[in-house]
C-alpha cells in the first residue's frame, strides 16, 4: 500500500459558552488541523492535531499546517502500514514538530485498521477495557462556581475531577480546593489541581502545604522542568507533569529521576499513537499512572485517545480527556461521546470515525 494522496483541512471547532479559561489561556474557539491519507488502494485514513492556541505550548495550527506542508511531498509514495518507517521519514524531512507528524500518524493508523479489518486499540496491543473513565477539567473561576460545576459531575459519573488554578493570587486557588473538597468529599472521585505552568514556586508550596488536608494530584504546576525539581522534594502533594513531557526523552528522564509520580499525556504533543505507545509502555515499567489525552480537537483526536487508553492498564489509566463536551459540533454522528463519564470504545475497522462528506471545505494544502 502506498499514499497516493494527502490532503489538509482547516477547520473551526467553537468553544461552548466561552472562554474557556486557563492560566496562561482564554480559548473562544479551536483552529484544528485534519489529515486525510488517500491510498492506491482506495482506502483513505484520517488524523487530526489541534493546538490550544499558540501559548499552551509551542505549537499553533497555522504552523501545524506549515509543517505539514513542508513533509507532505516528500510522503507520497511512503507505505502508510509501516508506523515506524513512516515516522523516520518524517523526521527525514523536518526536524520537530511531532504535533503535526502527529496526524500522519494517526491517519496512518486509521488506515491500518480498514486494511487488516480491526480496530486501532487491537494494533496497539489490544484493548483491556471497553468503557473508559474520563475525566472533567473546569476551568478558571471563583470558588462558588467551580465547586458547582464539580458537584454536577461527580454526580454524572465522572471518577476524577481536575480543576485549574495558577495564573491569578494563590489564595484564590487554595479557597477554590477547599470549596471543591467540601462538595466531593467522601464520594470516592480523584481530585487533580492542574497549574498549566501557571504557578511560582513559592505560590505551589505555599498551596501545599495549605491544603495538607485534601488528597489530590498537583500536575504541572510551574512552568519549567528546573522549578519542579526545586519544589520536589518539598510539596506534600504528587506531582505530574505535563506540558514539560515534550517528547519520549524527557519522559524516561523524569521517570527513571523520579521528578514526577505520573504524567499527563497529550497523543499529538508526544508525536502521535506510534510514541504513545511506548509512553504507555515505559510507564507501565515504572508502575505510573497517566492521561492518555489531547490538547483539544473533535471526534478523530477523541478517537485516538480512547484506542490507545483502551490499552493501558486500568490501575494506571488516570482517565481520557475529551473535549467533546466543551466545543460546538461533530463530525460523525456516531461519533465519540462521554456518558456517564465514562467513553465507549468505538467499533472498528481503524478510528471507527468516519467524518460526513464535505464537512471540511476544501483542502487548504493538497499533495499527490
Amino acid at each position: 500500500m502506498k499514499i497516493t494522496e494527502i490532503h489538509v483541512y482547516a477547520h473551526d471547532l467553537p468553544v461552548k459558552n466561552g472562554p474557556y479559561v486557563m492560566a496562561n489561556a482564554k480559548v473562544w474557539s479551536l483552529d484544528t488541523t485534519l489529515v486525510k491519507l488517500v491510498t492506491d488502494t482506495g482506502l483513505i485514513g484520517w488524523g487530526e492535531t489541534c493546538p490550544v492556541g499558540p501559548t499552551y505550548q509551542p505549537h499553533h495550527a497555522k504552523g501545524a499546517r506549515a509543517a505539514l506542508s513542508e513533509m507532505g511531498p516528500g510522503l507520497i509514495g511512503a507505505n502508510p502500514l509501516q508506523p515506524l518507517l513512516l515516522r523516520r521519514q518524517m523526521d527525514r524531512l523536518l526536524n520537530g514538530h511531532r504535533y503535526a507528524k502527529a496526524a500522519i500518524d494517526i491517519a496512518g493508523y486509521d488506515l491500518m485498521g480498514k486494511a487488516y479489518g480491526v480496530r486501532v486499540a487491537d494494533l496497539l496491543g489490544g484493548a483491556v477495557t471497553e468503557n473508559l473513565p474520563s475525566y472533567y477539567a473546569a476551568g478558571l473561576g471563583d470558588p462558588d462556581d467551580i465547586a458547582r460545576i464539580v458537584a454536577e459531575k461527580a454526580a454524572e459519573g465522572y471518577p476524577r475531577l481536575q480543576v485549574k488554578i495558577g495564573g491569578r493570587a494563590v489564595e484564590v486557588d487554595i479557597a477554590v480546593l477547599r470549596k471543591v473538597w467540601e462538595v466531593i468529599r467522601g464520594k470516592g472521585v480523584r481530585l487533580a489541581a492542574d497549574g498549566n505552568r501557571g504557578l511560582t514556586t513559592g505560590d505551589a508550596l505555599r498551596l501545599s502545604r495549605e491544603c495538607l488536608d485534601i488528597p489530590f494530584i498537583m500536575e504541572q504546576p510551574c512552568n519549567t522542568l528546573q522549578e519542579i525539581a526545586a519544589i520536589r522534594g518539598q510539596v506534600h502533594h504528587g506531582i505530574y507533569i505535563d506540558e514539560n513531557g515534550e517528547d519520549l526523552a524527557t519522559v524516561i528522564r523524569a521517570a527513571g529521576t523520579g521528578l514526577c509520580d505520573g504524567f499527563g499525556m497529550k497523543v499529538t504533543r508526544i508525536g502521535g499513537l506510534h510514541a504513545m505507545g511506548t509512553f504507555r509502555d515505559i510507564c507501565e515499567a515504572r508502575n505510573m499512572p497517566h492521561t492518555c489525552d489531547d490538547a483539544w480537537g473533535g471526534d478523530i483526536i477523541a478517537a485516538a485517545c480512547t484506542h490507545l487508553g483502551a490499552t493501558v492498564q486500568p490501575r494506571l489509566l488516570e482517565g481520557v480527556w475529551l473535549a467533546e463536551p466543551y466545543i460546538e459540533g461533530t463530525y460523525d454522528p456516531n461519533g465519540v461521546r462521554i456518558v456517564g463519564g465514562h467513553i465507549k470504545l468505538p467499533e472498528g475497522p481503524g478510528l471507527g470515525v468516519v467524518p460526513e462528506d464535505g464537512i471540511f471545505g476544501e483542502p487548504e494544502l493538497s499533495f499527490s
